[in-house]
């Protein structure tokens, strides 16, 4: 289905991207609203470049969906497809928080076998590959460390710890904590895939998210959670499929733990 070298270069195209992402972060930098509303830096532009240019000269064959390149419906007829979001949680770039990723993904037959989410400015590097397990490893001076740690979730019913968003809050949300007050210890916001990855991680338990998002957020995230022993479902249940015609993952999603912690 793929191979280990597909996971190798995603790995290697995020820690290069987010290098250069990071050159940009230092500086002063403008940005402009795309006609969806949502911010657009020389960052986004310069990572998508490369992991783009990378992905093609390595994977030809391949079909490309990035939410910073022109969308080529053939990718519809490719039963392989990347799926990348080149800075995910612009808008946390732009506050100069730290809390955003490089999303890399590929999805075989609709459904997600390979998830790269790399944090920049820790060095954080979650990925995943189908059947394979969920991983955590270091980078430093742009080069993998020796020591990298399998992500397991937690096996909690109680006491929970909810990651939400720090930029799209909602009143949907607001209401399911308050339902399930008693079960919620404490809930934090993150910004980007970061969510998924905490969940996954065991820093947090659950994670809500009722308003829309793209294909591009998700995919990498969903490998890594899945493969990490969580549950990754559309808010009424259904399994999320990938390149797909329309991008936009319209019903929602959560990301839990356990069975027990849906609670839609």
């Amino acid at each position: 289905m793929f191979s280990r070298e597909i996971l190798v270069q995603c790995k290697k195209l995020a820690r290069e991207a987010g290098a250069e992402i990071l050159k940009i972060y230092d500086t002063n930098f403008n940005f402009k609203i795309k006609a969806d509303k949502s911010p657009l830096t020389l960052a986004d532009r310069k990572s998508n470049e490369m992991i783009v240019k990378g992905l093609v000269e390595n994977f030809p064959d391949y079909a490309i969906l990035s939410e910073e390149s022109r969308d080529d419906k053939s990718r519809l007829t490719n039963d392989y497809c990347f799926i990348v979001d080149p800075l995910d949680g612009t808008k946390e770039f732009i506050k100069k928080n730290g809390q955003f990723t490089v999303n890399i993904a590929l999805a075989y037959k609709h459904k997600i076998v390979v998830g790269v989410i790399y944090v920049p400015v820790t060095g954080d590097l979650y990925y995943a590959s189908k059947d394979y397990g969920s991983y955590i490893e270091k980078v430093q001076n742009g080069e993998l460390g020796l020591e990298k740690r399998r992500l397991q979730v937690t096996n909690k019913v109680k006491n929970l710890i909810m990651v939400s968003s720090k930029s799209h809050s909602s009143e949907k949300e607001a209401k399911l904590i308050e339902a399930n007050n008693d079960k919620i210890k404490e809930t934090i916001s993150a910004g980007s895939s970061l969510k998924g990855c905490m969940v996954a991680s065991g820093e947090a338990d659950v994670y809500y998210r009722f308003g829309l998002t793209s294909e591009w957020d998700t995919a990498a995230m969903q490998c890594i959670v899945e493969e990490a022993g969580g549950i990754f479902r559309q808010m009424d249940g259904t399994e999320m499929l990938y390149n797909r015609e329309n991008t936009l993952n319209e019903k929602g999603f959560y990301v839990v733990n356990r069975k027990e912690n849906i609670w839609v």
